[in-house]
């Protein structure tokens, strides 16, 4: 009886073990599976982009663009291409300069894009110095629009149109002409709320 359960014992055991061997196998296959799925649709977004790139959808590209970086772990050159390109079209140019030139280091000269890169990257630096120069624009507008100048103790400064002249000279093709300052009211100053309002384009000069 001993003999014979012994015998079952090492029949069955060599078994089980075959069995969670086996399990965990398909375990791991359905795991690999599931990667070379996810894979081929992170793929399948990125090739997509390129395809609305193509056609100038450039907002639906950055779409599928942002979903690939965000579900990879390291990003491909080739990606960092697109997403530089991509970005100067949306008009994201720091963005774009960023990774164009993240490119452009990994692949140097000799990379599929490199030449389209440099040119990008050019275009992308071209517009963001107009962006920051806009800024500083912007900058000096609110200086003189939404705030009121102190003129001093006085409340008074120099007419800026006539420059104190009470006069205004132009020059044509015929010569000078002369023209009383509409805004001074022949004093040569203004008090300082007619300035400010003249900084803000509020004040309207005397009609002759």
């Amino acid at each position: 009886m001993i003999k014979r359960l012994v015998f079952i014992f090492f029949i069955a055991f060599p078994l089980a073990s075959f069995g969670q061997i086996d399990e965990r196998e398909k375990i791991q296959q359905m795991e690999l599976d599931r990667n070379a799925q996810k894979q081929r649709d992170i793929r399948l977004q990125l090739d997509t982009a390129i395809i609305l790139m193509e056609n100038e959808e450039y907002l639906a590209a950055d779409e599928k663009l942002t979903f690939v970086l965000k579900n990879i772990k390291s990003v491909p050159s080739d990606l960092a291409y697109y997403f530089g390109e991509n970005s100067y079209h949306i008009g994201k140019y720091k963005q774009s300069i960023d990774w164009l030139n993240k490119y452009i280091q990994l692949k140097g000269t000799t990379g599929q894009h490199s030449q389209e890169a440099v040119q990008w990257l050019k275009r992308s630096e071209v517009e963001r110095l107009k962006e920051k120069q806009a800024q500083n624009l912007q900058a000096q507008e609110v200086l003189s629009r939404d705030y009121d100048i102190d003129c001093g103790p006085s409340g008074k400064v120099t007419c800026p149109v006539c420059n104190g002249s009470t006069v205004i000279i132009k020059k044509t093709y015929l010569g000078e002409t002369y023209k009383t300052c509409g805004y001074c009211h022949k004093e040569g100053f203004l008090n300082c709320e007619d300035f400010n309002n003249l900084l803000r384009g509020e004040l309207k000069p005397d009609t002759p």
